[in-house]
């Protein structure tokens, strides 16, 4: 039960081992009957949008914009701008552009149809099965540095609190004025060399992050894996989140949010929802956390309960392991005329929307579509009407898909890496134990950083440091599995 994702892979395509990556990923692509690409008859109709934009008469140019992202990255959803705002003492006027892919796909033509079927960008590694073809995701749709391009512009008052008073979207030409990775951002931040901008991101970020708590947000502390090839031989790293990266989302999330309140008060809309937790898993993470000694007050909520949590620590790396059950059973609601019965976040704490990553999610597109038609007071569009309903089975679907593909991927990382080790002990920590068998669970190793299945011939030490052998590390199967030593 991995929890914690490839988020890239530095290789040399021609190398033994990124060969034999490149060669067992296709393998998992046939398996689950996804492919990176696209009829052609797809293709053609997405060079031609390429070709002919719909583009609109607003041209903020003016607003310097830059994209934040990994250093890799082509498909850039967002682009940012933060400065004081005037009218205001403390507070802040967010501009933040989205890429419009509306105006390149038509509903009904191929892309379209594609994209419906597909419904998101699937991650593996360094190899991706993405939503539309890479003219548009990668080039004519993309925000790209230097290029003119259309977007949805949203700008978004927020006050010395960080709450967001005002938001407005609208069609506009912006223009990216640079392709900035979080590392190199973070460098400049932690040297003192910073633009003004990436001050108040910092600024920003760290008040929204504050309202989170206080509205009893929460989010897990889960490192992500990152896999490296050098000198032939792999390395498999956990990555903490850098600074940056935790400010840029809540300017996102502040998009989303937006949205969602537009979207509500004209009770027409695509909500992104999480449903509260049940009682009965609260009271089994209570009694976990007494099993591995934290100390959990009865008063204390379980979002300051996180917060608390320390994942450098054995004990409370199982525990934020055990907490990822409270955050199972996310979807969207789609909504005309009336409320859906339950409308909110549960994580997040509010009503929040997918708006900010329609080169990547469907969903965003239609979300987009409603927002800037509620903003110019239009009606929305009519294929947006007709097939939002469809979309949160269409979303779970690809959901499920991106999950089996995401995971089959790294079990196959892990286990290429871990051929040539079997036998060997390692360190690791229980993170979790079967419900119905005692003696099975799974593992984390530090060094090289994986999870993986564990059993034993009795009952497992939850969140103990403990060494294991490895006993079964399979590409073919992409099997990886420990024993107690």
């Amino acid at each position: 039960m991995p929890s914690n994702r490839v988020v890239s892979v530095r290789t040399s395509a021609d190398s033994v081992p990124g060969r034999a990556l490149r060669e067992g990923i296709a393998k998992i692509q046939a398996e689950l009957e996804v492919t990176a690409e696209f009829p052609a008859a797809v293709e053609e109709a997405a060079r031609a949008a390429a070709a002919a934009p719909r583009l609109p008469d607003l041209d903020r140019t003016d607003i310097p914009f830059v994209t934040i992202d990994p250093e890799s990255s082509m498909d850039l959803d967002q682009a940012v701008h933060i400065q004081r705002d005037a009218d205001r003492t403390g507070g802040y006027v967010v501009h933040y552009a989205i890429a419009d892919v509306a105006a390149f796909v038509s509903a009904g033509d191929p892309v379209d149809v594609e994209a419906n079927r597909r419904g998101e960008t699937l991650y593996g590694a360094d190899s991706k099965i993405p939503l539309h073809p890479k003219v548009l995701s990668e080039d004519a749709a993309s925000l790209l540095p230097d290029q003119v391009r259309p977007a949805l512009l949203w700008t978004i008052r927020v006050d010395e609190t960080g709450e967001g008073t005002d938001v407005v979207v609208e069609r506009a030409l912006v223009r990216s004025r640079a392709k900035l990775s979080y590392a190199g951002v973070q460098a400049d931040l932690d040297a003192g060399t910073a633009d003004e901008m990436f001050l108040l991101l910092k600024e920003l970020g760290q008040l929204r992050l504050q309202r989170e708590a206080a509205r009893g947000g929460v989010s897990l502390p889960l490192p992500e894996q990152e896999l490296v090839e050098e000198d032939g031989r792999w390395r498999l790293e956990f990555r903490e989140l850098l600074p940056v990266e935790e400010w840029n989302a809540q300017v996102s999330l502040l998009t989303g949010m937006g949205a969602a309140s537009l979207m509500v008060y004209a009770r027409t809309g695509i909500l992104r929802i999480l449903p509260q937790a049940d009682p009965r898993d609260v009271q089994r993470l209570h009694r976990t956390a007494r099993a591995l000694g934290i100390d959990w007050p009865a008063e204390q909520l379980y979002p300051d309960f996180i917060r608390s949590l320390d994942p450098s620590k054995p004990a409370h790396a199982a525990m934020v392991v055990a907490c990822t059950r409270l955050l199972r059973g996310s979807g969207y609601v789609s909504f005309h005329g009336e409320l859906p019965e339950y409308a909110q976040h549960s994580a997040l704490a509010s009503e929040y929307a997918h708006v900010t990553a329609p080169l990547r999610r469907l969903v965003d597109r239609y979300a987009l579509e409603i927002c800037v038609a509620l903003c110019a007071g239009t009606d929305v569009p009519d294929w947006v009407i007709q097939g939002m309903h469809r979309l949160p089975d269409t979303m779970r679907e690809s959901s499920r898909r991106a999950n089996q593909y995401e995971n089959a991927v790294l079990d196959l990382c892990e286990a290429m890496l871990l051929e040539d080790r079997v036998g060997e002990t390692f360190t690791g920590v229980v993170v979790e134990i079967d419900e119905k068998d005692g003696s099975r669970g799974d593992v984390t190793v530090q060094d090289p950083a994986v999870e993986a299945r564990v059993a034993a011939d009795g009952d497992l030490p939850l969140g103990e440091e403990v060494a294991v052998e490895l006993v079964q590390a399979d590409p073919g199967s992409r099997a990886v599995s420990f024993r107690l030593a």
